[in-house]
């Protein structure tokens, strides 16, 4: 008979593994909804912008008079009868016809283009091609992507550090000509990012010529690597402030508001009778608790933010998303209409999911699964 203790899991091992698969649980379920989120969105999409089927239908009376105008012209078929060209022409058509799913219902044909658009499998564009000369939609948005994420990335990285430092600056001034300053400059937020866009225009790049209207860098390209990064930085510079002034005020009012709630309460009170440093308090009794509503009003800012990406970078002439999303527009290009409304809905729901993670991480009060 062995004497060996029995070593069983502590009550805390057990209390973290539980937390672990709750955590898990939550995550999934999220995702799941998420999924069917954009499932539908996507559906919409695709049933929209075939209006239905009849863009199909123009498709296939484009078909058949590039194909017929392709026979006709081409001297290896002048010989034939007009009937064997007909038929040719028939044969061909048919053949396009099949490769495209054009011969099945629309109904068969949206539930195919969800399938292959939610595997990113865009097709091919009908009009448009990348710069390199690429008519494969994920080639295109591929192209067009980082440009998005620079400009995006970077305005909405800067509006939240500066953000969080004023608001935390503020908190400890409340009253002050700044503070009432911020307060009444906070409804200027209510003008979207390309309003402030146009007057940039305006003033900086005609009034005084100081920056460039549009772009990404000049043309053509500068050959250096650091001539090339300055150039990009000089095009930036107006959409990124055009954002910054958009946002940051109403982000400043919005987060000094909490850090005063906080600051106000008995424990940081309590804080400051015993003599802890200011900086320690700020950072442990009032950034702290403050964390999770600070990073959900960020992800939403975020979330508005692309939602506006199409004007925005229309008006600047920045080659992201949202000027492919508007040239597709123009040129009926179905295909890479629905693959940018894929992309942007990948990246909505990236969003949203990693904001119901980190909330659920910072803030211990978040209860999963009915967990105690």
């Amino acid at each position: 008979m062995s004497l060996r203790p029995t070593l069983k899991p502590s009550g805390r091992a057990r209390g973290r593994w539980r937390d672990v698969w709750r955590m898990l649980i939550f995550s999934g379920k999220r995702l799941l909804a998420l999924l069917l989120t954009v499932l539908a969105g996507v559906y919409l999409t695709i049933i929209i912008a075939n209006m239905g089927g009849q863009v199909d239908e123009l498709r296939l009376v484009q078909i058949r008079g590039e194909i017929s105008e392709a026979v006709r012209a081409d001297p290896a078929f002048q010989d034939m009868s007009s009937a064997e060209r007909n038929e040719l022409i028939q044969r061909q058509v048919a053949l396009e016809v099949e490769r495209l799913n054009l011969d099945q219902p629309f109904i068969l044909r949206s539930f195919d283009y969800l399938y292959r658009a939610m595997r990113l499998d865009l097709g091919r564009a009908e009009q448009m091609h990348s710069d390199a000369g690429s008519r494969q939609v994920f080639d295109i948005i591929v192209e067009r992507l980082p440009a998005t994420l620079l400009l995006f990335g970077t305005a909405n990285l800067l509006i939240f550090l500066t953000s969080v430092w004023v608001a935390l600056h503020l908190s400890r001034r409340y009253g002050s000509v700044l503070d009432r300053s911020v307060v009444g400059l906070a409804p200027s937020s209510a003008a979207p990012a390309w309003f402030y866009g146009m007057f940039l225009i305006l003033v900086f790049a005609f009034v005084l010529p100081a920056l460039p209207s549009g772009g990404m860098v000049t043309a053509p390209p500068p050959e250096g690597r650091l001539d090339y990064l300055a150039s990009v930085v000089r095009h930036m510079a107006l959409p990124l402030v055009a954002m910054f002034l958009s946002q940051i005020f109403i982000s400043i009012y919005s987060w000094r508001t909490f850090f005063l709630i906080h600051s106000s309460e008995d424990y940081v009170e309590m804080a400051r009778a015993k003599g802890l440093p200011e900086y320690l308090i700020q950072r442990r009794y009032i950034l702290r608790p403050t964390l999770s509503p600070i990073v959900t009003s960020f992800l939403l800012m975020l979330i508005g933010l692309w939602s506006g990406a199409i004007i925005l970078e229309q008006v600047f002439n920045w080659p992201g998303l949202g000027t492919l999303v508007f040239q597709a527009i123009g040129h009926r290009d179905t295909p890479v209409i629905i693959g940018t409304v894929v992309i942007f809905a990948y990246l909505l729901a990236a969003t949203v999911f990693l904001l119901d993670i980190l909330y659920g991480i910072l803030d211990p009060r978040v209860r999963i699964e009915g967990g105690r």
